[in-house]
């Protein structure tokens, strides 16, 4: 836990520093899973979660807004 505990004040302090692989990590450290790749683009879902993560890379970077989404999903969990 406290390497997504690390993530998660990573992704919360600097969104556009986050590493793709951190992001779907830190996604996965909270009950999401992946469903499926088309592309570039890797869909995450979660149990009790009607909405569905829609993560893409850039280079090796996380994009920003999506950060920004995964971290909006946790607070409408009441996770943060």
């Amino acid at each position: 836990m406290d390497r997504c505990r690390r993530l998660l004040e990573r992704a919360q302090d600097h969104p556009s520093g986050v590493k793709f692989r951190e992001l779907c990590a830190l996604a996965e450290c909270f009950g999401f899973f992946p469903v499926r790749q088309k592309g570039s683009h890797h869909i995450f879902k979660r149990e009790g979660f009607q909405k569905l993560l829609n993560f893409q890379e850039s280079g090796s970077m996380a994009k920003a807004y999506q950060v920004r989404q995964l971290l909006s999903a946790l607070e409408e969990l009441g996770v943060l």
